[in-house]
């Protein structure tokens, strides 16, 4: 889901105070979409601390831009672009494997409360496959799989976020499926 469809806020009025230097405007603007910029980059990094650094990072390196934004895209996919790059950058600084377990996103919440022990433990050890899966992804693959089947964007709106073709976000998306595919796969019997 993106800022703009459950802020209450006028965010292209917002853009326009905070291009003029309102900190107040800006302020706002960091309030409406804080929460999706940490889930993102949460997402990516898989580490709280870290995407905590990534989330502030990214809103620094998008006070510094706003200047040159210039509204070709939604205010969110700009911020989500810049997003995904401090998060790839950060990740390569600290060269390290994530480190925060995907089960305590708030998305798995309800199966960590599920009463059925036997669909807890499955649902559990295919989260562990799943997150290890994400973490074998190049980190581009990476971001195209957690935009399109975790926020379910469009490949138009995924392509416009990493600055990238529709064509390739598809070929992207592709073989990061195969990736996940072969990862995920049960071996086979008597190999």
């Amino acid at each position: 889901m993106k800022p703009e469809r459950v802020e209450s806020y006028d965010v292209e009025a917002l853009v326009a105070r905070a291009q003029e230097g309102s900190n107040e405007a800006f302020e706002k603007l960091v309030e409406a979409h804080q929460h999706e910029v940490f889930g993102l980059a949460l997402r990516l990094v898989v580490d709280r601390e870290l995407a905590a650094d990534v989330s502030q990072e990214a809103f620094i390196r998008a006070w510094r831009a706003l200047p040159k934004f210039r509204g070709d895209a939604a205010f969110s996919t700009w911020l989500h672009r810049i997003t995904v790059n401090v998060a790839w950058t950060l990740k390569k600084r600290k060269g390290r494997q994530a480190a925060q377990p995907l089960d305590d996103s708030p998305e798995f919440a309800d199966v960590r409360r599920s009463s059925d022990p036997e669909h807890a433990g499955e649902t559990s050890e295919l989260r562990a496959k799943l997150a290890t899966a994400l973490d074998n992804l190049n980190p581009t693959q990476r971001s195209v799989v957690v935009l399109k089947d975790v926020y379910g964007w469009t490949h138009n709106e995924v392509a416009e976020s990493l600055g990238i073709s529709v064509t390739a976000a598809k070929v992207r998306l592709h073989r990061a499926h195969l990736k996940l595919r072969e990862h995920l796969r049960e071996p086979e019997e008597g190999r």
